[in-house]
């Protein structure tokens, strides 16, 4: 007599972790409740060595996922660990501080149909709607503007990513101290992979809410684009022409701000501008100075 063969999760979701609990707890909720069989998709947490310690991460995750320490410090190393502990046939990768809709997996997987691999949509949350910060303005304005992203600029961000496992190998996985959903992107489209946009995967993001929060958010982001840029001939040279046209972009999306109709009345409209030209100006000094210093 012949046993049955038990099938493993159709899915595999994988969230990086460091020192975030509480997100981590909603984000687990949220997983909890797609639209999709319980059994077709499993968790993994990979956690990033958390200060608090594993048991406190093994506490937060309440028996709802697996999890995977990683030692190695960074995101990419993260997802790269989570990937590898993965049985599912497709990766959804998203992160600790996200809220996937209840139809996020089910609406990702089935975009893959028509892609290679996927990027969905990002939204914005803020910790009061009716008391929002200047930062909370701007960023719902630009922050996570993942259809840019895709269609005009060739990558989707890494937390709100599927991709079946298969061609996540052949890329192989995401680099480190370099932006590394860019970085990825490019790997897999320069071997022929297609990349689509799928609007209806959505997951949440809190939008930084004040003026430091956002710099050391693009501390980040600046040196990890500048070492990606390095990385081609001429980088450095194009990285300075950027550079040079940080200032009059604040100008030129001023429309932007004073049009977008995620903005409810005139003050978080002036708010949105006076960070922007801040964030703007702050750029063009950190990105100058990092293409001097190299």
């Amino acid at each position: 007599m012949t046993g049955s063969v038990s099938k493993g999760p159709r899915i595999s979701v994988v969230v990086p972790h460091f020192d975030d609990l509480a997100n981590l707890d909603k984000c687990l909720y949220a997983l909890e409740r797609q639209t999709i069989p319980a059994d077709q998709f499993e968790i993994i947490v990979a956690d990033n060595n958390s200060s608090c310690g594993r048991q406190k991460v093994v506490q937060a995750i309440a028996g709802r996922a697996q999890l995977v320490t990683v030692s190695e410090r960074g995101a990419g190393p993260a997802r790269n660990g989570g990937a590898s502990a993965a049985r599912g046939e497709t990766l959804a990768f998203t992160d600790s501080d996200c809220v996937p809709a209840p139809e996020w997996l089910a609406e990702g997987t089935a975009a893959l149909a028509d892609y290679d691999f996927v990027g969905g949509r990002v939204t914005v949350s803020v910790a009061d709607e009716g008391n929002v910060t200047p930062t909370e303005a701007f960023e719902k304005v630009f922050a996570f503007d993942f259809e840019t992203y895709i269609k005009r600029k060739g990558f989707t961000g890494s937390g709100n990513l599927f991709v079946p496992r298969a061609i996540f190998n052949t890329v192989g996985g995401f680099g480190t101290g370099v932006s590394e959903d860019v970085d990825w992107s490019r790997r897999a489209i320069a071997k022929g992979y297609r990349l689509g946009y799928a609007p209806a995967a959505i997951v949440s993001h809190p939008a930084r809410r004040n003026w430091n929060e956002l710099r050391r958010k693009w501390e980040r982001i600046n040196r990890e684009s500048f070492a990606l840029e390095q990385q081609a001939p001429g980088g450095r040279l194009r990285w300075l022409a950027r550079t040079m046209l940080l200032p009059a972009s604040a100008v030129a999306h001023t429309p932007r701000v004073l049009r977008s109709p995620r903005l409810s009345n005139s003050r978080e409209r002036a708010g949105a501008l006076a960070v922007l030209f801040l964030c703007r100006a702050w750029r063009f000094g950190d990105a100058l100075k990092l293409s001097v210093q190299g």
